[in-house]
């Protein structure tokens, strides 16, 4: 019994826990039980962060808890504001958000905690799953099996390829988060770090064709910008690494080398889609047509039915800065959003799966929180930032083996994701906590390169410790 305690107090084995869960929620059919273990998993979360505060003493060792803190009052101020029939989702959302900061940012404030070999265990899982499912995808499609039921549809989502999944736009965030899985997982300073021995090559291999046709086929738009992200800010960093050292021509030859290679990314990786996409049609078209007439509404095209291009992003964009409107300084909290919509604007957003959000991170952290909110929680990034590029830039060349590039590669192209995806904060899934997650293991390198000094700023009476703002 005492063992199973113990266990309860481990952030790390609700970290790998809470992530797989919510893999999970994403798998048609298993989707309803992992909701299920999400309830309990989420309150041994809330658990956690009372347990670090109280007796771990994390603010001992937590960066730039002032910012954090900050945030966190403003936003439990704004739900006091706003106490409405949201409040109740309110509440699980502010807990959700202190999940998100203590236990999953929080991460380098736990000692004796091998923090890579965690991140080997869930990137393990996540290449083991997602090439088994993928696999079981494509057999089912070029197969002919279809399913609907509810919000479920299985194998083809209005045209694109979602897999098992319960929707296409998810596949392309699994399936790149899964690539770049690969990617850190083949890095031997990781593999010497985490004490772990390399994946088989077969295993990398079938996993990273899987998801490349997954993430072509889903033709997810925000998931195919991610993927482009972080192949040029992977580029970003192989040129300027050891920005020291350049001299101003090595410069300018680098960066007209970037600017040509972003080109070169952006219209490859399109025409492959659109290569790709034409191909998987003819050959699911040709199979379907042996056995009976398809029409061409019944086509399976691996593109948006909707070819409308911005998907209706610009019309939640004028809807978000109306609910801006409504409470500049302190927004209307996260749970208010669907209530106000319908309450004092044209009802724009509601309970439906497409319109329960305003799908632009920062957008959404704006009216949530107001302009108080979203400053504090900017400063807080742009500090994080800071200190990272700072590190990265100076201290890893083209060369490096550890994973501190392929984690500032995929943070900067979430960054760019998050304006069209309800991605940045406020939403409990795999997504949102796979970002915190990467940020987290992140924040460990500042412990590598900035050890916690006995250094302090004076505020009045008090002394802060110095890695604290």
């Amino acid at each position: 019994m005492s063992g199973f305690k113990e266990k309860l107090k481990d952030p790390s084995k609700f970290r790998v826990s809470y992530l797989i869960i919510l893999f999970f929620t994403n798998i048609a059919f298993i989707q309803i039980p992992a909701y299920v273990c999400l309830v309990f998993t989420f309150f041994w979360g809330v658990y956690l962060v009372y347990y670090k505060i109280k007796y771990m003493h994390c603010f001992d060792r937590f960066r730039f808890a002032v910012w954090v803190v900050a945030f966190l009052a403003i936003n439990f101020l704004t739900m006091l504001i706003n106490m409405s029939t949201g409040l109740v989702y309110n509440v699980v959302v502010f807990m959700h958000i202190s999940i998100c900061f203590f236990i999953f940012y929080g991460i380098h404030t736990e000692k004796d905690l091998n923090p890579k070999a965690e991140l080997y265990k869930v990137c393990k899982f996540i290449i083991y799953a997602t090439t088994v499912l993928g696999a079981i995808g494509f057999a089912f499609m070029m197969s002919g099996v279809k399913f609907k039921w509810y919000w479920i549809k299985f194998i083809i989502y209005e045209r694109r390829f979602t897999g098992v999944y319960i929707n296409p736009n998810i596949l392309g965030f699994i399936s790149v988060v899964s690539i770049i899985c690969c990617h850190i997982i083949s890095k031997h300073d990781f593999l010497a770090q985490a004490k772990r021995s390399r994946i088989s090559r077969i295993w990398l291999a079938t996993c990273l064709c899987v998801d490349m046709f997954s993430l072509l086929l889903c033709d997810s738009n925000a998931s195919i910008v991610l993927f482009i992200c972080y192949v040029i800010f992977t580029l970003v960093f192989y040129l300027f690494s050891m920005s020291a050292h350049i001299s101003l021509k090595q410069r300018i030859m680098k960066s007209t080398a970037l600017f040509l290679a972003v080109i070169y990314v952006i219209g490859a990786s399109f025409m492959v889609r659109a290569v790709c996409q034409q191909g998987f049609s003819d050959l699911v078209s040709a199979k379907s047509s042996k056995s009976k007439n398809i029409d061409d509404d019944e086509k399976i095209t691996f593109s948006h039915k909707n070819k409308n291009l911005d998907s209706g992003r610009i019309k939640l964009i004028k809807h978000s800065f109306k609910l801006f409107e409504l409470d500049p300084l302190f927004g209307i909290s996260n749970g208010n959003i669907i209530e106000y919509s319908q309450k004092y604007l044209d009802g724009t957003l509601s309970l439906s799966y497409h319109n329960n959000d305003l799908h632009n991170g920062y957008l959404t952290i704006l009216v949530s929180s107001g302009v108080i909110g979203f400053c504090l929680f900017a400063i807080f990034g742009l500090r994080l930032a800071k200190h990272t590029v700072s590190n990265l830039f100076k201290r890893q060349n083209a060369g490096s083996q550890d994973i501190l590039p392929c984690l500032f590669a995929f943070c900067c192209g979430y960054l760019v994701y998050s304006l069209f995806e309800k991605a940045l904060l406020y939403d409990i899934s795999f997504m949102v906590m796979w970002f915190w997650y990467m940020i987290g293991m992140t924040s460990v390198y500042l412990n590598k390169y900035e050890p916690l000094l006995d250094m302090h700023y004076s505020l009045t009476r008090e002394r802060i410790p110095r890695h604290m703002i």
